[in-house]
């Protein structure tokens, strides 16, 4: 676990001394996501940071039409003053089992936004319907390159910044973070999107799509469904501010940051 933490009371505040965008699930969608960075890039020029933190959430790939382009848009991704950080989804999770051997996960990977990443690497995916499994793992492993691989094997788990915690899918209630499983990290939703208890930070997460950004007091939910919906989003926090970013047509802030 990545950890920007601090000793904040409420309300909530984010790590001192930083400011972090923290980006939903963008699902291959190249398009959204230069639009939500320039955005994002624009707000910066505006209202400065000292330091900065660019955070993904997970589910960089699949579903959409540009997972390879995605991920070597933010595998080299390098703007001064900015820090990129790194979720592992469970669509990455995925494709990571398969590229170590778990073959027999392909043909359901293909059903669940595998066939648009394999796209975006060359590979048809009709093609490998008539291969047998270690065949179409063989496929798989020339296609995606080995600098992906060794990105997508580079991200966290989680990130602690300040009084917020930054996931994938969320946490199981009632467990220290310290023993929160992958498994639940990737994967879950219930019980955690019904449970209103106080888990001692704010979880922020994608996973889950909903219409609007899910503003609660315990969590915030970002994944706004941008494969389908064309809109990506993104959570800002500075000190005990936090407002919103996202590639909605002359969509404005939720709360402009006040320095």
């Amino acid at each position: 676990m990545l950890n920007f933490s601090s000793k904040s009371e409420r309300p909530p505040a984010g790590a001192p001394g930083f400011r972090a965008y923290v980006v939903g699930d963008v699902h291959g969608r190249l398009d959204l996501l230069e639009q939500l960075l320039a955005r994002i890039h624009s707000e910066l020029q505006r209202h400065p940071a000292a330091k900065a933190l660019l955070v993904f959430v997970g589910d960089l790939i699949d579903r959409g039409p540009s997972s390879a382009h995605v991920i070597e848009r933010l595998r080299t991704y390098r703007r001064e003053g900015i820090q990129p950080i790194f979720i592992l989804g469970n669509h990455e999770e995925v494709l990571l089992r398969i590229l170590r051997g778990e073959s027999q996960l392909i043909t359901k990977w293909r059903w669940f936004g595998g066939a648009e990443c394999l796209q975006s690497y060359g590979v048809e995916p009709e093609q490998l319907a008539q291969l047998s499994d270690d065949e179409a793992l063989a496929v798989v492993r020339g296609a995606i390159p080995k600098k992906h691989v060794q990105f997508l094997e580079s991200f966290a788990d989680s990130c602690r910044f300040g009084d917020y915690l930054f996931v994938h899918a969320g946490i199981r209630p009632g467990v220290e973070l310290d023993q929160q499983s992958q498994a639940d990290l990737r994967w879950i939703r219930e019980p955690f999107l019904l449970d209103e208890s106080d888990h001692g930070f704010v979880v922020v997460h994608g996973h889950t799509i909903s219409p609007e950004v899910q503003d609660h007091s315990n969590r915030i939910g970002i994944d706004t469904g941008a494969y389908r919906t064309g809109v990506l989003t993104a959570l800002a926090i500075e000190g005990s501010d936090h407002w919103f970013i996202d590639t909605r047509p002359n969509s404005q802030n939720e709360t402009a940051p006040r320095n």
